[in-house]
């Protein structure tokens, strides 16, 4: 486990908490669904994600360049995004990483699986092509932070609120998850083979959890959320 709860982790948590209260109610009531899934399985997946955010599966190991700048940043880093990366500096070589890619199991494994049932229940192409256009933006403004990994902006999610409203409003919520989550994943998957190793680095690179969670579980809940408003 990489991630720790610091003070910014933990305020995260009570976010979310808090949203999962009234969503707790409108799932008992039986008003928000995913597509062929009920409230109460939607209700453990929202509430599995962030219980399992900080559970990961080593799937490789990569090098990847220690910049010096790391020892003197690595405190603000730490505090941050709440991993240990002055711990992390004292791995590898002085100027190499032995980089562990990760899969994070609530940002990733969980929602990936959720998504295929998805698709194999019902095929729908307009959420892949909404899909592709989320790659390409989570592509451009994603960020790779020394030490820390691939970074996304939390509201990155929003994008396929629109598109869906306007290509297939029936199905909107369904359409918001597979195209915002699974874009978010493919654009990570995507900056990461696009990774400048010579020129960056970190001991994880977390697929899926760390500074790209956040992304993924907004716009978890803002599908599921929408499904309760759009027949």
């Amino acid at each position: 486990m990489r991630t720790y709860i610091n003070r910014i982790g933990l305020r995260d948590y009570i976010i979310y908490i808090l949203a999962l209260l009234p969503m707790a109610m409108l799932c008992y009531k039986q008003q928000l669904t995913l597509g062929p899934i009920s409230s109460y399985p939607l209700f453990l997946i929202l509430l599995l994600m962030p219980v399992a955010s900080n559970i990961e599966i080593p799937i490789t190991k990569i090098r990847t360049r220690k910049n010096q700048h790391m020892h003197r940043d690595a405190l603000l880093l730490e505090e941050t995004y709440g991993v240990p990366v002055i711990k992390e500096l004292a791995t590898g070589t002085n100027l190499i990483y032995d980089t562990k890619i990760t899969l994070n199991v609530g940002g990733f494994i969980i929602p990936m699986l959720t998504i295929l049932y998805l698709l194999f229940s019902k095929m729908d192409f307009v959420a892949l092509e909404i899909m592709l256009i989320v790659l390409v933006v989570v592509a451009l403004l994603a960020d790779f932070v020394d030490g820390v990994g691939i970074v996304i902006p939390s509201y990155v999610g929003i994008f396929t609120i629109p598109l869906a409203l306007i290509l297939a409003p029936q199905n909107a919520a369904t359409i918001i998850f597979i195209a915002g989550t699974g874009g978010i994943i493919a654009g990570s998957v995507a900056s990461l083979m696009a990774l400048k190793r010579e020129e960056k680095g970190s001991a994880y690179i977390d697929i899926g959890g760390a500074a790209c969670f956040q992304a993924i579980y907004v716009t978890t809940l803002l599908a599921a959320l929408i499904s309760g408003f759009i027949p």
